[in-house]
């Protein structure tokens, strides 16, 4: 017997059940990482999510034979939908058994919930925000997920999204840079150079995280200009924006992040983070004193977090943007230069570096990326169906 229920996401035991789900599922991965149990539950509570201030979610449980077999959200994102004239709703945190029936009857009531709302088309995996990554992986099925900036999946989901009729939307590539290869081209130090003699622009050195917080307010401004040619973009609250950086603020080192200025407005950044992935797979993403999933409690997970800022091999470059009036212009290469001069002067514990989830609709990147010489390593794909 097969019934899909939905959850009160103000009742913690329901949230609670809905987070277990995916574990067994991935009990032998050794490439899955645990979302956190603090994200998830955020992105369930009405009253603290930015997200809810504007739009609506909802979330399934799909039941098998007496047990919980699956799990998906439907959301409704009105800004985005204004802004792009559509009538979309998107699906996320997608997991599921190996049984196309369990996956069919979850996303049948996805599509039943848009078309109540007026809605006529579902797309996906698509989140509450832009910190929760894009697309379903397709290809790299033989990599570890980068912490939670893009999800990791059985090969298994994509066909099942093309037997349910979903085609594909936009894809995410995620390209791989190793650090013995690696060396920008000398033509990228000469714009770089050019750029900062004629003093158009400059990128700050931060002492400290409190040097860097004084920025944040412009950097905001920055951060929802930058990106408004792009498929996933609409205008993000003041909420949602202070939501994005303090999220991002939590294990940074302000070394990493690259602010470019023009007259003293931020005009361009880089956000690069060390992976702390191994971590939270230790941790099983679950950073309270006491477990909430009925296994062995898991180590310190603060401390064993911040070690692992230390000691990861692995950068990850997951933000980057220039407001559209200062493209073409060098900046690129002058923040692609500088960055390059701080990990090697600073950073020489990173071998490895991931440019994650880079749309085939955003080109500069596209074009920063055959500069940067990295080669391709995921791709996760946005899929989508007229319902």
């Amino acid at each position: 017997m097969l019934q899909i229920e939905q959850i009160d996401s103000n009742k913690r035991s329901d949230v609670i059940r809905f987070y277990k789900i995916p574990f067994p599922l991935y009990a032998d991965s050794k490439l899955w990482v645990p979302p956190l149990w603090s994200d998830l539950s955020m992105q369930l509570n009405r009253k603290k999510h930015p997200f809810y201030e504007h739009s609506d979610a909802d979330f399934f449980i799909a039941v098998k034979d007496g047990r919980d077999a699956g799990r998906i959200a439907a959301l409704e994102n009105k800004p985005y939908n204004k802004y792009h004239d559509r009538k979309a709703a998107s699906f996320f945190l997608f997991e599921c058994i190996d049984d196309f029936e369990v996956a069919s009857a979850l996303f049948e009531r996805v599509f039943e919930w848009a078309r109540k709302r007026g809605l006529d088309t579902v797309m996906g995996p698509k989140g509450f925000g832009p910190l929760d990554g894009y697309g379903m992986l397709i290809d790299g099925f033989e990599h570890r997920q980068t912490m939670m900036m893009s999800a990791y999946n059985p090969a298994f989901y994509p066909r099942f999204m093309e037997t349910l009729g979903f085609r594909k939307e936009v894809d995410f590539i995620t390209c791989k840079v190793d650090r013995n290869q690696f060396r920008l081209p000398e033509r990228v130090h000469s714009i770089a150079e050019r750029v900062l003699r004629r003093g158009t622009f400059q990128v700050l050195s931060f002492k400290n995280k409190k040097h860097l917080l004084n920025w944040v307010p412009r950097f905001i401004k920055a951060y929802n200009a930058a990106f408004v040619k792009n498929w996933e973009y609409y205008p993000l609250s003041d909420w949602e924006c202070n939501f994005v950086v303090d999220n991002i603020m939590q294990f940074l080192d302000q070394d990493l992040i690259k602010i470019m200025t023009h007259k003293d407005e931020v005009v361009g950044f880089i956000l690069s983070f060390p992976d702390i992935s191994a971590a939270l797979q230790r941790t099983r993403g679950y950073i309270a004193p006491l477990p909430i999933l009925d296994s062995i409690p898991p180590p310190l997970a603060i401390p064993d977090i911040l070690r692992e800022v230390s000691r990861t091999e692995w950068l990850a470059l997951n933000g980057g943007g220039i407001l559209p009036e200062f493209k073409g212009v060098g900046g690129n290469a002058l923040m692609y230069s500088e960055m390059e001069k701080t990990i090697n002067s600073h950073f020489r514990q990173f071998h490895f570096g991931e440019l994650c989830q880079v749309a085939e609709t955003a080109k500069e990147m596209r074009s920063d990326l055959a500069n940067l010489g990295g080669a391709f390593h995921k791709n996760h794909r946005v899929f989508i169906r007229k319902i």
